[in-house]
């Protein structure tokens, strides 16, 4: 029998220490992981590289699609070091940040970042260590920034400087990232995880460099970017609800408001969209997940997200195969509640003015109304299986190409089961392929009716116009 999900929302499981194996790797594959992710601010091009190739030997064993997300680090703002190691900072005291590489005490430490110090101005807000301590700017100079201690605590070396109030001039890319993205464009990954996104022309620099070549994941998590959510997410192929990092900047009950947005913008534009970060947190040390936690997940999956993702569960935690297999059985009970359904025909974006989204619409009306057991698209970069997607159809979608890089871009989006399917000559053809796949991949038996969309000519991208609906014989 064909290996098959019976869920519609995908699971993308974070690679590490705790499942870099072959053996773990399939494991997860097994228990629901429809996508992989490798973290960049970690291991060395070798050791991603092996990993990539322990992927690729999977998905020719179990014959599917896997997707592999690459994220890529970003600018890393931190602070200086001190001559103990750690300092203890008293709530009210003055504490002062400047160019100096000399090792900080109590009254000052270096902040190696002029770009900060230039863009600050009084009463700017500097978060520190996870936003753990908060200081205030009271006076700016060229070299320093004096500021008063808004919330005290323990400060060791080199930890994380967060701005939120301010645009920084800093780009998303650096040169490390830059050697990153060179080496997995050659190695020929699904998507490249964004990130330190504020502007629309951070996400336009790393399009640019990918070329077509892997679909750029922008990560929304500063609040300059939600500030210039649409035109962003416009620009992305893909989205990434970084619930951490926006925790850091945003007060933490802006959060699920947040994600609620960000989630419809990218529904609403057609776009993948995943929600991400300390889903199953307490996982990575318990084989079983908190309540809240399983809510958490539950409510992603209402919002109608493509997808939801595990980071340190799988690839640091205790119980890697466990957070996949608890992810997995969450969301497809919460598929099987009627007030699920309910959810997504009420949040259905309205169809743009074109016949591709009139196709698509009128797919996922016929499939209803004649209760079809599945939607075959035939797509050459992915356009139509996207549609289709963003309709929330009640069947399952058979996504066609003759792309093996589209099929696995694909194993992120919702309802899609993609498949590799010889090229296409006529619609008789393409009509008998739809369902044959239909029963080879378990969707449909004979007597079952199946919606085929395409675009006419084939081949040609963007021209879904095309509908037929066909009984398994």
């Amino acid at each position: 029998m064909p290996l098959r999900r019976r869920r519609r929302t995908k699971i993308i499981a974070t690679l590490g220490p705790a499942s870099s194996s072959p053996e773990v790797i399939e494991r997860l594959f097994r228990a629901g992981a429809d996508v992989f992710r490798l973290n960049f601010s970690h291991g060395s091009h070798a050791d991603h590289a092996e990993r990539i190739a322990i992927i690729r030997a999977l998905e020719r064993k179990v014959e599917r699609p896997i997707g592999i997300l690459v994220d890529v680090q970003g600018p890393k703002l931190r602070v200086g070091r001190f001559q103990a190691g750690r300092v203890q900072l008293q709530t009210g005291q003055g504490f002062r940040l400047d160019l100096s590489a000399t090792p900080g005490d109590v009254r000052r430490v270096q902040l190696p970042h002029p770009e900060i110090i230039a863009a600050a101005g009084i009463g700017t807000t500097l978060l520190l260590d996870d936003g753990k301590l908060r200081l205030r700017v009271t006076r700016q100079r060229d070299d320093h920034l004096e500021t008063e201690v808004v919330v005290g605590g323990a400060l060791s070396d080199r930890k994380g400087v967060n701005v939120p109030d301010v645009l920084l001039p800093i780009p998303a890319l650096t040169e490390k990232d830059r050697e990153d993205l060179a080496f997995v464009l050659e190695q020929g990954v699904e998507y490249i995880g964004l990130s330190f996104v504020q502007r629309p022309e951070d996400v336009a620099e790393a399009k640019r460099i990918a070329d077509g070549r892997a679909w750029i994941m922008v990560k929304m998590e500063k609040p300059q970017a939600l500030e210039n959510l649409d035109e962003i997410v416009r620009l992305a192929d893909c989205v990434m609800v970084a619930r951490g990092d926006l925790g850091v900047e945003c007060p933490p009950e802006e959060v699920p408001l947040a994600q609620k947005r960000i989630v419809r913008a990218a529904r609403a534009l057609g776009r993948p969209v995943v929600v991400a970060t300390q889903m199953l947190e307490s996982m990575i040390t318990a084989p079983a997940p908190t309540r809240a936690e399983a809510s958490d997940v539950a409510t992603a999956v209402f919002d109608g997200a493509d997808a939801v993702m595990l980071s340190a569960e799988t690839a640091a935690g205790q119980f890697p195969y466990e957070a996949v297999n608890m992810m997995d059985r969450i969301v497809a009970r919460v598929e099987q509640d009627s007030g699920w359904r309910t959810l997504m025909d009420a949040n259905r974006p309205v169809p743009e003015k074109s016949s591709a989204d009139a196709i698509a619409a009128a797919a996922r009306q016929v499939a209803h109304t004649i209760e079809a057991e599945a939607i075959a698209t035939f797509t050459s970069t992915g356009s139509t299986t996207l549609r289709v997607a963003r309709e929330r159809p009640d069947c399952h979608i058979l996504g066609l190409t003759a792309s093996e890089r589209t099929a696995r871009r694909m194993a992120v989006v919702w309802g899609v089961h993609p498949l590799v399917t010889p090229e296409l000559h006529s619609m008789t053809d393409m009509v008998a392929k739809a369902i044959r796949a239909a029963a080879q991949e378990g969707f449909a038996k004979t007597g079952d009716e199946v919606v085929v969309t395409a675009g006419v000519p084939f081949g040609t991208p963007g021209t879904t116009n095309a509908l037929r609906v066909a009984i398994v014989k």
